[in-house]
C-alpha cells in the first residue's frame, strides 16, 4: 500500500543512492540490512508532502531532510528492539537477533550520525531551523522511550500518562517531519504549528491503531509478533483500560493472567483478548483513536492553502487508519 506511493518510491530511490563503507562490516551491514527491510517510509514521506502542501515544486533539496528523518527513525528502532527484546521487525529478524546487542547499539549510533550528515546537505539558510526541530524531536523521542520503560516498573499507569508517552515516543516525530517540510517550503510559523499539530494528533491515533493491531492484527501482514504486547505485559491503552475497569471475577482473571508464567503464549494472548472483549476496551481504543484522527483532520483543515493541496495528506491519514500492518 505505502511502498507503491510515489513519495515512498522517491525516498527509497534516494536512500538506495546513499552508500556506506564496506568495513567494518559489523557496523555497516546491519544498517544496510534494516534499511533494506523497507517499511512504510511514512515519516520521510511526510517531509515531502508537507513541502508540497505549502507550494514547493522542486523536492530535491527536501530529500536530505527526509532521509535524515528516516535514518533517525531506524536508529531508534535498532535501540528500541533491544530494549523491547523484539524478535521481529518488518517480518524479519531484528538486528540484535541477527547479530547481537552490541552490534545493534553501535550500528544505531552510526545511523544517527548519518542522519546529521544528511541534514547538513539541506539548503544552508534552513539548516539552523531544521536542526532546532530535529534536536527537539530527537530528545523527546528519547524521553518517551524512557517513560515507556519506566512504565514497566509501575503497578498502574494512567491513560493521561500513557497518551503523553506515546505523544513523545511516536507522535512528535511525525509532527517534526511535517514541520521540517514546512520550513523548507517557507511556510509561516502559524502554518508550521498547524501542520506540526496535525502530525502529533495523527501520530497518537497511529500508535493507538498499532496497539490494536498488535492484538487483533493478521500475523501474516502485521510484520511483528501478534500479541507481543500482552506477552511482555506492555502497558498499552488496552491493558491500562482493562486494569481500570476490571472488577470481581474479571479482576481476578486479569491479575492471574499478568501474574503467571505457567500459561503458554497462545493461551495467555487468547485469555487476555477475551477480557478485552468482555470489558469493551477494544471498542474504547477504537473510539479514542477516532477522536485523535478528528483532531488531526481539524488542524489540517485549518491550514490556509488550496483545498486540493491537502488531498494527499488527507488520503495518507485515511490509509494509515485503515492499514492492516
Amino acid at each position: 500500500m505505502f511502498e507503491k506511493h510515489p513519495y515512498s518510491i522517491l525516498v527509497s530511490q534516494y536512500l538506495q543512492e546513499r552508500s556506506f563503507p564496506s568495513t567494518p562490516a559489523y557496523l555497516y551491514d546491519p544498517i544496510r540490512y534494516i534499511l533494506s527491510l523497507g517499511g512504510k517510509r511514512i515519516r520521510p514521506m511526510l517531509v515531502l508532502m508537507s513541502a508540497r502542501l505549502f507550494g514547493k515544486e522542486d523536492l530535491n533539496d527536501v530529500l536530505p531532510a527526509s532521509c535524515a528523518i528516516e535514518y533517525f527513525h531506524n536508529f531508534s528502532l535498532l535501540h528500541d528492539d533491544i530494549m523491547d527484546k523484539a524478535p521481529l521487525r518488518r517480518g524479519q529478524p531484528t538486528v540484535h537477533m541477527q547479530w547481537n546487542d552490541n552490534v545493534a547499539i553501535l550500528s544505531g549510533d552510526a545511523l544517527l550520525v548519518k542522519a546529521y550528515e544528511e541534514l547538513a546537505n539541506s539548503p544552508a539558510g534552513k539548516i539552523p531551523s531544521l536542526l532546532r526541530v530535529f534536536n527537539q524531536v530527537a530528545l523527546e523521542v528519547c524521553e518517551g522511550q524512557q517513560m515507556d520503560m519506566d512504565f514497566e516498573n509501575q503497578d498502574a499507569v494512567s491513560e493521561a500518562a500513557y497518551l503523553n508517552m506515546i505523544k513523545l515516543k511516536t507522535s512528535v516525530l511525525l509532527g517534526g517531519a511535517l514541520k521540517m517540510g514546512a520550513i523548507l517550503a517557507n511556510a509561516s510559523e502559524e502554518q508550521q504549528q498547524l501542520i506540526y499539530d496535525f502530525g502529533v494528533n495523527l501520530g497518537i491515533a497511529f500508535q493507538l491503531q498499532d496497539d490494536f493491531l498488535d492484538v487483533y492484527g493478521d500475523p501474516s501482514s502485521f510484520g511483528k509478533q501478534v500479541g507481543g504486547d500482552i506477552l511482555c505485559d506492555k502497558k498499552t491503552i488496552l491493558r491500562i483500560k482493562t486494569e481500570e475497569l476490571a472488577t470481581g471475577a474479571l479482576r481476578e482473571s486479569f491479575e492471574n493472567l499478568i501474574g503467571t508464567v505457567a500459561l503458554s503464549d497462545e493461551v495467555k494472548v487468547a485469555e487476555m483478548k477475551k477480557l478485552y472483549g468482555l470489558l469493551a476496551v477494544d471498542e474504547y481504543s477504537t473510539q479514542l483513536k477516532e477522536q485523535y484522527m478528528q483532531l488531526a483532520y481539524n488542524k489540517l483543515s485549518s491550514i490556509d492553502v488550496a483545498e486540493q493541496n491537502k488531498a494527499e495528506l488527507f488520503a495518507l491519514a485515511d490509509m494509515l487508519m485503515n492499514r492492516a500492518k
